[in-house]
């Protein structure tokens, strides 16, 4: 319900009003100052304001709502150091492609440009990270902004920044037109001889592939149904697990460091290279000799991340339905079954473990949460290696659904982005990967879960160590420093703030602790100490990555840590 319409509305409430009537739900932030009269016309509607201890908490959360949902949220902030703590989170939201409104306050207009406190330039600093970014400077605008703001976010899938001075907010102008934001399903494909171009490369002799990406959502069925015809295997990105892996009898996973041999096969060894809504940023994975071709809404995304053949641009969807009356069927299915087979092979063989009873693999416990968790649930994972076991090892079904810091490659966005997503789908069971490192860096907000009553589970791949970081100084040949954490127990610390917690060390405990876990009413924290030497290993090592790990293990060995090199070599090379 509108707060009103009629003249004597203020600017807060136009504002409110406007984010309802476009579908934001909740609005995130901290209040003071130059928005309480904001946060007060949110109290006053229909609107849920969710109350954070960390902006840039915030900011991630209303991205992993808006993401996940696919719908508008909103979030709020003060002026100065309150508008700028949302940076971090709004930057992943916004490389995500969530449609957020982010009401960024501004000092009194009479202040401004003589150096008063907490005066900032929030137009330069959003500007670069956002589909919409200006100033309100006149209340019988107000509307129309927000129309324009939260229209672009949902149009163009980002971030849209309002920056409201503090004395604008109160004023009441004397009426504006029905400014609203609309939405748009557009039918977007190819022309006729960009599409016959298309069909004649994919008609070619010689091994086909298909390299899918984040444009592929809402596209499974005609994609699936164009590698039926060419007999192709389908690789994914990361982004695309959701939508490409599940019920898919030619998925052959991902390639890149994260992937496995078949997707990286696939990639790099085929004849034709069919890219699908994706822009995959790592070179060296791309094949050398092959004709490469690429479908995307985005002409700004052709051919920059590797030379193409053939650009296209066009909806995945709306492209593949064209190509299926102008492609020819294959017969020889060869080149997908030997793609398949090395895929299936390698993902077993990468979530095989040791009986070591005093380990618990981080594949381990990704598999239990696998095993236990429900067939809708949605997962978040932080930046580092609990996005990499994440993506391997959570099983995409068509219903679950997940989401790691893949374009930002950002700690501590697990659980922020967790409360967003379990405040849209509160009887959703939400789990957030988190790594103890990502976990203390915005630790307080554990304290939003009680308070706000957000039934969030969250699991701590405890290894006492910046793990990612680790593995990088090590396949650099770097002897690894600075990387250690010196942790509280993680477990205590939950319970102190009033919410369910349990750390598991043994093997045997994990399966009936994932499982208490999942079965609490409210907010939980499992920590789970982990191994800490375990290797992300990549699907093709290079050979100076085995020369600078070699190099590693001498500088260890020279430096008194001969027990590092032995743990290294006995948990990740005699797991069978």
């Amino acid at each position: 319900m509108a707060l009103t319409t009629s003249s004597s509305a203020s600017v807060s409430e136009i504002i409110v009003d406007s984010l309802l009537e476009a579908g934001a739900k909740r609005c995130y932030g901290i209040v003071g100052d130059t928005i309480n009269h904001f946060t007060d016309a949110i109290r006053r509607s229909e609107m849920e304001w969710v109350h954070v201890r960390h902006e840039e908490v915030a900011g991630f959360a209303a991205g992993g709502e808006s993401f996940i949902s696919g719908e508008l949220s909103c979030c709020a902030g003060t002026c100065g150091p309150g508008s700028t703590h949302f940076l971090n989170g709004l930057i992943e939201s916004h490389r995500n492609g969530a449609p957020v409104v982010f009401i960024a306050s501004q000092i009194d207009t009479s202040e401004m440009g003589v150096g008063f406190p907490q005066d900032v330039d929030q137009k330069a600093l959003y500007s670069q990270y956002s589909v919409f970014c200006d100033y309100l400077t006149n209340p019988e605008n107000a509307r129309r902004m927000v129309a324009i703001a939260a229209q672009k976010a949902l149009a163009e899938g980002g971030v849209a920044v309002l920056i409201v001075p503090g004395d604008l907010f109160t004023q009441k102008p004397k009426g504006s037109l029905p400014w609203r934001a609309h939405r748009f399903t557009p039918v977007i494909r190819p022309g006729e001889q960009e599409l016959a171009a298309v069909a004649e490369a994919l008609n070619a002799p010689g091994k086909v592939s298909i390299y899918a990406g984040i444009g592929c959502q809402h596209a499974q069925e005609e994609v699936l149904a164009l590698a039926r015809r060419l007999k192709a295997p389908i690789a994914w990105t990361s982004r695309a697990k959701d939508f490409i892996e599940p019920n898919n009898e030619h998925e052959v996973g991902m390639t890149g460091v994260f992937g496995l041999q078949g997707g990286y096969e696939a990639v790099a060894e085929c004849d034709t290279l069919l890219l699908l809504g994706c822009s995959f940023a790592w070179t060296q994975f791309y094949p050398d000799k092959a004709t490469v071709i690429q479908v995307d809404l985005d002409s700004g995304k052709i051919g920059i991340r590797h030379p193409v053949d053939l650009g296209v641009v066009g909806s995945v969807k709306d492209t593949c339905a064209a190509l299926l009356t102008r492609v020819d069927p294959r017969d020889d299915s060869a080149w997908l079954d030997s793609c398949r087979k090395k895929y299936l092979e390698a993902r077993d063989d990468a979530a095989v473990t040791s009986d070591d009873e005093r380990l618990i693999h981080p594949q381990e416990l990704t598999l239990a949460l696998d095993r236990h968790a429900s067939e809708d649930a949605v997962f978040t994972a932080d930046g580092g290696s609990p996005m990499v076991w994440c993506l391997r090892h959570i099983q995409a079904n068509g219903k679950r659904r997940t989401l790691p810091s893949l374009m930002h490659g950002t700690m501590a966005n697990a659980y922020p982005q967790a409360i967003g997503i379990q405040k849209a789908y509160p009887q959703r069971q939400v789990i957030a990967m988190c790594g103890d490192g990502g976990l203390a860096m915005l630790m307080g907000d554990l304290l939003t879960l009680k308070q706000e009553k957000i039934p969030l589970k969250i699991v701590i791949f405890n290894n006492s160590t910046l793990g990612f970081v680790e593995l990088e100084q090590k396949v650099e040949g770097i002897l690894d420093t600075y990387t250690e954490l010196e942790n509280p127990d993680f477990s205590l610390l939950a319970q102190s703030m009033g919410l369910w917690g349990r750390r598991v060390e043994e093997k045997h405990e994990l399966d009936e602790a994932v499982q208490s876990l999942l079965a609490q009413d409210g907010p939980g924290v499992l920590e789970v100490k982990v191994n800490r030497m375990e290797l992300v290993m990549p699907p093709h090592v290079e050979a100076g990555q085995v020369a600078s790990t070699a190099l590693y293990s001498a500088k260890a060995v020279l430096n008194g840590r001969m027990d590092d090199v032995v743990d290294l070599v006995r948990n990740n090379f005699t797991k069978r």
